[in-house]
């Protein structure tokens, strides 16, 4: 989370009820998002500077690791575009064996409302991460997954910013671990594009794997 305070509190009681669980990575938050994000029954772990979603990722990853009983790791993103039921289904798919690694997929379904030109932009990254790396995937940039511990110990990001999810898509591949996609809803606020998922957020995506 990076300045959330005003929905985090929500997103998490929502996870909660499902997912005893919940850490939340703060990434160098200036609005009170740490207090808030306790109060509604979070671990928090802070940054102490804005290192960017690959860190944050990262972190909690890490962070999660350290339970001996752990059986799957979810993430979910601060802002509230992700819904918990979805979140619920692939934790599901994980703990039974069908899959160390599942992946959220906004294109599976028809219940994501998106422009014709953001569509665009993330079929066509889907396109590049599919030619780079072999895996046939709907939606290489979907912030919803979820993990086995196997999968989630193989993981080590170094990009920070946009990269990040190029780069968990390619250590993903190497490892090979059983995967599947997982229909997911993203709800599209003026808050969340405001927050960055923005066509221009979607371009500066291509751009980077582009460029990369």
């Amino acid at each position: 989370m990076y300045n959330e305070a005003s929905v985090v509190g929500t997103v998490i009681t929502g996870l909660r009820e499902v997912f005893p669980y919940v850490v939340c990575v703060d990434d160098g938050s200036t609005d009170g998002s740490q207090e808030v994000a306790r109060a509604a029954g979070a671990v928090v772990v802070q940054h102490p500077v804005n290192l960017g979603q690959g860190a944050s990722l990262q972190t909690g990853i890490e962070y999660a690791l350290g339970d001996p009983e752990l059986d799957c790791i979810i993430t979910f993103d601060a802002d509230g575009q992700h819904r918990v039921i979805d979140a619920q289904l692939m934790a599901e798919r994980i703990k039974s064996g069908e899959a160390e690694i599942v992946l959220g997929s906004r294109f599976l379904d028809k219940r994501t409302k998106i422009s014709p030109a953001k569509r665009l932009v993330l079929r066509t990254a889907a396109v590049q991460s599919r030619l780079a790396t072999g895996m046939a995937l709907t939606d290489a940039h979907n912030g919803l997954r979820a993990f086995s511990p196997k999968v989630a110990r193989g993981i080590h990001l170094t990009q920070n910013r946009m990269a990040h999810a190029s780069e968990l898509v390619h250590q993903i591949a190497e490892m090979k671990p059983k995967w599947v996609e997982q229909p997911v809803e993203i709800i599209y606020t003026d808050y969340s594009k405001a927050k960055g998922q923005s066509l221009l957020n979607s371009v500066n995506i291509l751009a980077d794997l582009l460029f990369r």
